[in-house]
């Protein structure tokens, strides 16, 4: 039967008064905002106003808004096969994409490579081959930390509020200890003393299976783990016979200045996890997700207990390829570092100016500030109106952190310097706007 098309919106609003009608209101959605098109570091939406992009669809988007090349490398993918699910019938790129990364991740050991679609997947994954191996069950996560939305993953998230409010109950044999923060008053002695506490009151060590965590805390607020931690885990779980997984959802793909965060911590300190996690710029804005890990890890699980109907579908993978390839020729590591060093310049410029703000950090281009009030108490309530100020304004800018009050910057590397300034000039337009009252 043939039907005439439904009459096109042509407003934010009418498009979200059919959003609230037809979806459920658990689906968040950060800004009332319904896009028509983007292009590297911009955004337009469909009223035709502009947006300059400091969110990348939450760290998705390394490689910008529709990189030629991986335009490119899945219109050609597109004509050749789009799904035979590759536990049927399998395909190359696959393969190559798994030497690829096994190839680029830390560690003097052997490695190998499987895929899903979603970073949740990804770390679902992690835990059922560090189970099989270890023959262990418990896991340890960090307060602060965000795994994902699964009900594992929502078991190793460190934050009640949204993620977890009426899910319960989760998967048992998960504990969570103190994540380092000097600014809040954790100290590496904390988080450490807080595992071995975990050890004498909730779980023997024996019955670990792995430790996990977000090389530089995303959603908990861009805290980044310690050297001198990370070493001192890495002891804590060889003396113990546990994995160290590094969920690099967030941090992989060069945001860090590295292709892995976790590739300086065997640079500067010899130390590689047993497993990574990697997703969202992998696939410069289509789904995959990687496990990579040890070789002999990776092969405990049994045939058949690994994959997924789309996981490591062909188009993704071209996209992964073509993001790997972009940032070899592009420079985009180096890029990276160098977007850093400019936010984090600009960003000290107006803590210089604005006194809310208590703190810049930075590991490469994952750049963040920290809010605080007058009464020396972390500020939600204005980290909030900043972000609105700042959409209002043309800038998309998220904020995250237990206590809400960090401003996330997650620009495309591929912006440029002129683009990074006039965001950066918005943000000090939206922070003016916000300021306490004298």
């Amino acid at each position: 039967m043939h039907r005439d098309p439904l009459p096109t919106a042509q407003t934010n609003a009418d498009l979200m008064a059919r959003r609230r009608a037809a979806l459920p209101s658990g689906l968040g959605q950060a800004f009332p905002i319904f896009v028509d098109r983007a292009e590297n570091a911009e955004v337009w939406d469909v009223e035709g106003k502009r947006y300059i992009d400091f969110a990348g669809g939450i760290a998705v988007l390394n490689t910008g808004h529709r990189h030629p090349a991986v335009v490119a490398a899945v219109q050609r993918q597109l004509e050749r096969a789009t799904h035979t699910c590759f536990q049927v019938l399998a395909y190359e790129p696959y393969v190559e994409l798994a030497e690829k990364l096994n190839a680029m991740a830390p560690g003097d050991f052997a490695k190998k490579s499987f895929f899903m679609t979603t970073g949740a997947e990804a770390v679902e994954n992690a835990i059922k081959v560090a189970r099989a191996y270890t023959r262990r069950s418990a896991v340890i996560a960090f307060g602060g930390g965000f795994h994902g939305r699964t009900m594992m993953g929502m078991a190793l998230t460190g934050k009640v509020a949204p993620y977890k409010l009426g899910f319960g109950p989760f998967p048992a044999e998960v504990f969570h200890a103190k994540f380092p923060c000097a600014l809040h008053g954790v100290s590496v002695d904390d988080a450490i003393a807080s595992i071995e506490a975990l050890f004498k009151y909730d779980v023997e060590a024996s019955r670990v299976a792995a430790i996990i965590l977000e090389p530089v805390q995303g959603e908990g607020g861009f805290y980044i783990a310690p050297l001198d931690f990370v070493k001192r885990l890495r002891a804590l779980c060889d003396a113990h016979g546990i994995l160290l997984i590094a969920d690099e959802v967030q941090t992989g793909a060069g945001r860090t200045g590295d292709w892995l965060a976790s590739d300086l911590w065997w640079r500067e300190a010899g130390v590689a996890p047993d497993v990574i996690t990697m997703a969202k710029s992998l696939g410069g804005g289509f789904p995959i997700s990687a496990i990579i890990g040890r070789a002999d890890v990776m092969d405990a699980a049994s045939v058949g207990g690994l994959g997924g109907t789309y996981s490591g579908n062909p188009l993704a993978c071209a996209a992964a390829l073509a993001v790997i390839e972009a940032f070899e020729r592009d420079g985009l590591l180096e890029r990276s570092r160098t977007v850093g060093a400019l936010l984090v310049r600009g960003l000290q410029a107006l803590a210089a100016k604005h006194p809310g703000i208590r703190e810049v950090r930075a590991a490469g281009a994952m750049v963040a500030i920290e809010l605080f009030g007058t009464d020396g108490k972390p500020d939600a309530p204005r980290t909030a109106a900043v972000v609105k100020a700042a959409i209002d304004a043309g800038l998309i800018l998220l904020s995250c952190g237990t206590h809400g009050n960090v401003v996330r910057v997650l620009v495309p590397l591929t912006a440029s310097d002129a683009l990074l300034e006039e965001g950066l000039g918005l943000l000090d337009q939206a922070l003016a706007a916000t300021a306490p009252k004298a």
